[in-house]
């Protein structure tokens, strides 16, 4: 667990930290594409952007997002979706998503993405899965022949505002022993509730199926109860507004309400992406975000990026702007990093391999070297 404050280490340089192994649950893949790669493609298919450079575009992206509303947050996605609706560009994206995250240290990454936004062009939702697990293969392979071996799996999203969730649930179980391992809602939480996709959740369970819902970003406890209490979420993608559950004195003291204490009880993994949710306002300021009194009170909390593209970050950046706003150690991100393999939807002997022989490996000399 995280060093108490009594017990602190010296912060984590960044040199060590951009060595240290990473693991990512909560990451959208039409979220991070980089930016050549948008104007490549748009260019090939008379897609109109907003700048005509790589640098300029990627500033366009991060502006537009950084308008603290999750509705203008989500409408930068019109131009990454349009970018990927053939077989081939779905390969190269997902291809070069693994290269990046490989890049930055990941080991294990549970990538998502809403098949039902790629069928412009004639494609079929199978065939959208068939050419993102392609592409992460490709990636994958590539990544181990340059020594930074990493394993990607896909989580298929139905969009909360549309009526294909049982759909998109149905999907994941056909593909979910070909490089899918779970499911999820996105979108716009205010006014489209988790429990508008019961069938899909039921149907999940019956399946032993595993899925996450976005919940606790915009809106907040109802969404989040609803999604645990009506719904059965193994995960809460976000769930920042858990905070809003917790009492705290001036003392340093806590109380917990029903719901945190629920969630923090039964080990409810918590898809926390800190860069995201000051953009769309979900907090304040890093210093505020709500992680660092839910870590301290030892809820599973987990670090993401959300959209890599549109934040202008990585898992490297998120880490480190945690620790320089509260101080962490080796010890506290190897802590995360745990929380998040223990919390993935990998198979079990999948996940406990990847934490002996790579992840508590790795802290042990990096933390002697810190």
């Amino acid at each position: 667990m995280p060093l108490s404050a009594d017990e602190s280490e010296p912060a984590v340089s960044r040199e060590l930290l951009n060595r240290a192994p990473k693991v990512l649950l909560h990451d959208h893949l039409d979220g991070g594409l980089r930016p050549a790669t948008v104007l490549d493609i748009a260019a090939d298919i008379g897609h109109e952007l907003p700048a005509t450079d790589a640098d300029a575009l990627r500033r366009w992206f991060e502006d537009s997002a950084d308008s603290g509303s999750l509705e203008r947050y989500l409408e930068t996605f019109e131009h990454t979706v349009a970018v990927m609706q053939t077989a081939d560009n779905l390969r190269r994206v997902a291809r070069e998503c693994v290269h990046d995250l490989a890049e930055d240290g990941v080991v294990y990454a549970e990538v998502r993405y809403a098949p039902e936004q790629h069928l412009a062009q004639g494609l079929t939702p199978e065939q959208v899965v068939e050419a993102v697990r392609d592409g992460f293969v490709d990636g994958q392979e590539q990544a181990r022949r340059d020594g930074r071996p990493i394993v990607v799996r896909q989580l298929l999203t139905a969009m909360r505002h549309q009526a294909r969730s049982r759909e998109i649930a149905e999907l994941a179980v056909a593909f979910r022993d070909r490089g899918v391992v779970g499911f999820d809602i996105a979108g716009a939480e205010a006014g489209f509730p988790p429990t508008r996709h019961l069938d899909a959740f039921e149907y999940l369970q019956r399946e032993n199926a595993h899925f996450t819902i976005h919940a606790g970003e915009a809106f907040g406890l109802p969404s989040i109860w609803q999604a645990i209490q009506w719904c059965g979420a193994d995960r809460l993608g976000h769930g920042v507004r858990i905070i809003d559950d917790v009492t705290l004195g001036g003392d340093g003291s806590y109380s917990l309400g029903r719901l945190a204490a629920y969630v923090r009880d039964k080990r409810i993994p918590l898809e926390m992406c800190p860069s995201s949710n000051i953009q769309t306002g979900a907090a304040p300021s890093i210093a505020e975000h709500p992680i660092g009194t839910l870590t301290r009170l030892r809820f599973r909390v987990t670090v993401n990026t959300d959209n890599r593209l549109m934040s202008g970050t990585s898992m490297s950046q998120e880490m480190a702007k945690l620790v320089d706003a509260f101080g962490y150690g080796m010890a506290d991100l190897r802590w995360f990093t745990v929380n998040a393999m223990k919390s993935a939807f990998l198979p079990f002997d999948e996940r406990l391999d990847i934490i002996e022989e790579q992840i508590k490996p790795a802290y042990a000399v990096l933390g002697a070297m810190s």
